[in-house]
């Protein structure tokens, strides 16, 4: 198993919470949920039975249907499994538990009863028909499950130079032409993979680009299919197909009348919110009056929406040339692309953002007598007041939107970057940081 953040959070929960609460671990399907519950089970309990609702036995879900006597359960479910419970040593791991909505509702009597741990992992547990019917319960400790983020990349990789980024960011100088070009072309590797476990496996196996990209296609093909059961008029489908289309046109909001080609109704809206439960999209708010309360003027009818995994996004971005794989990952790799890439990188940084535990918002505002706009990428409250961050796929020497933004609210501000493929530099207030450096400049504001 890969390094993953996530055990920590289980180990915190354990140490803290686990007699009170189920862990649940939510994220989008592949993201790795079960495989780190498993290994924190494995190595944190002195026995541990996992139940995938995915593919459990008849013999083992019938158990289930009677839980009044949970002296009685648990009797039976550890002579189904063959799998001895210890009291307060043992935990019981439910997998895929969406699938399985009465059994999450009996979470409540099985953490009242004290004698084990939970884990619960999940996705799609907000769908509509996933809780119909069920209360749901109040005794989940909830982990968002993201994919891979860069520094858990690295690990994967054996590329032990995170640190070092880390270093060179608390210097606050430039890190040199080469070697900036070297640590944006490692950046750029994870751009190309992405976070997802099968996609990372893949690559640190020595496999090729095409197969890389065959695995991201997979998983795309998994989530389509996912996307179908929920609504299978393809709406939903259209929906997520069209995120990197909408990003790429620079309009100032995502149109879901632009995804299924017609007038948006109520039933859309519903699929919509649909595809935000689903874990596979990032959503960031059009903030109406910045504030220090960026959600307090957040729009919610003027959004845009990113991809949760980078990987899965540079595929999609190119789902159309089926044949052409190798040829475009070289040239991203150099960054020789014939195409303005900025909303990938946007894409990156909105991943950064939300895993860093950041709602993501941005702005736009009308410039004077024009049908033009400026617009802030992304904001970010820090002590108590503004920080607008633009992303850039390579520097600019004007800085329009983000200037004027710093100049309109200068008492509100506290902070300014643009983050690019540039070395570390700054234009009076505004600073410039290669985009491998904003995770540190999340971990000092936050």
């Amino acid at each position: 198993m890969f390094k993953r953040k996530v055990y920590n959070a289980l180990a915190e929960w354990k140490e803290k919470y686990s007699k009170k609460y189920a862990a649940m671990l939510e994220g989008a399907r592949r993201v790795g949920k079960s495989t780190v519950a498993e290994e924190f089970a494995k190595n944190n309990f002195k026995s541990y039975i996992k139940i995938d609702f995915a593919s459990v036995p008849k013999d083992i879900l019938e158990i289930f249907d009677d839980i009044a006597s949970l002296d009685m359960f648990f009797l039976r479910l550890q002579t189904a499994t063959g799998i001895t419970l210890y009291p307060g040593e043992s935990a019981i791991i439910f997998d895929e538990i969406q699938r399985a909505p009465m059994v999450r509702q009996a979470i409540k009597y099985l953490v009242a009863d004290g004698r084990y741990s939970y884990i619960e992992t999940g996705s799609l547990i907000s769908i509509k028909k996933n809780v119909k019917d069920i209360v749901i319960p109040s005794e989940e400790h909830f982990i968002q499950v993201y994919p891979m983020d860069y520094e858990e990349f690295l690990w994967a990789t054996g590329n032990d130079t995170y640190d070092v980024l880390r270093q060179l960011y608390k210097t606050g100088k430039p890190v040199g032409n080469d070697l900036n070009r070297k640590l944006m072309r490692d950046f750029r590797i994870y751009m190309a993979v992405g976070g997802m476990p099968q996609a990372v496996e893949a690559y640190v196996n020595g496999n090729n680009f095409e197969d890389i990209d065959r695995v991201k296609r997979n998983i795309l093909k998994l989530y389509e299919e996912d996307f179908y059961k929920i609504d299978n008029s393809g709406r939903l489908s259209k929906m997520y197909n069209s995120i990197p289309n909408q990003l790429s046109s620079n309009k100032k909001r995502y149109v879901i009348s632009r995804a299924t080609g017609k007038r948006t109704t109520n039933k859309d809206k519903e699929i919509f919110s649909e595809l935000l439960d689903s874990k596979t999209v990032l959503i960031s708010y059009n903030v109406t009056d910045p504030s220090a309360s960026l959600g307090a003027t957040a729009d919610d009818e003027s959004y845009k929406l990113y991809l949760s995994d980078i990987g899965l996004f540079t595929t999609l971005l190119f789902n159309s040339v089926d044949k052409l794989h190798t040829k475009i990952y070289t040239k991203l790799l150099s960054d020789k692309l014939d195409v303005n890439l900025g909303y990938m990188y946007e894409n990156v940084a909105a991943q950064m953002i939300a895993s860093s535990g950041c709602r993501l918002f941005y702005h736009t505002w009308a410039k004077e007598k024009s049908t033009h706009y400026y617009e802030v990428d992304f904001l970010i409250a820090s002590n108590a007041k503004l920080v607008p961050i633009e992303i850039k796929s390579s520097y600019v020497k004007t800085c329009e939107s983000i200037e004027t933004f710093s100049k309109k609210y200068s008492k509100k501000v506290y902070k300014q970057y643009l983050f690019s493929q540039k070395d570390v530099g700054h234009k009076e207030q505004l600073m410039f940081k290669p985009i491998y450096m904003l995770p540190f400049v999340l971990e000092d504001l936050l």
